[in-house]
């Protein structure tokens, strides 16, 4: 078999038929090995051509308080006081470094998401 990068779309379907036909392949084995550089060639190829954006740290932050059922309280203790909470989760003061590790450590939020800049939300008149 031979495999090449994936440059445009048209490599990226037929490289996505050879992974189908290759899929269940044994593990040690010659279509198993072209089954692995297939599939990390497609994610490279899907990661370049269709980026997905990282959130904005706030919308993060409700995404998995909501997850877990809660909401802004579960934060007081650990991004700060009540009022704290609140002027962060509308924008008005931005994660600090501390806030930013205990929301990683606590709530398990990438912290990669976290360091993005907050976007401002305008009120409307």
């Amino acid at each position: 078999m031979k495999i090449k990068p994936i440059r445009t779309d048209a490599d990226h379907d037929r490289a996505l038929r050879q992974i189908e036909r290759l899929w269940g392949a044994p593990v040690d084995s010659a279509e198993g090995d072209a089954l692995d550089v297939l599939v990390t060639l497609v994610s490279a190829y899907e990661d370049q051509r269709w980026p997905i954006a990282l959130p904005d740290p706030i919308e993060a932050v409700r995404f998995r308080l909501e997850q877990k059922g809660e909401d802004e309280r579960a934060l007081v203790g650990i991004i700060g006081t009540r009022s704290r909470v609140h002027e962060v989760m509308r924008g008005k003061r931005p994660l600090s470094l501390r806030m930013i590790r205990a929301l990683h450590e606590k709530h398990g939020i990438p912290a990669e998401v976290l360091i993005r800049p907050v976007k401002r939300h305008r009120r409307a008149a």
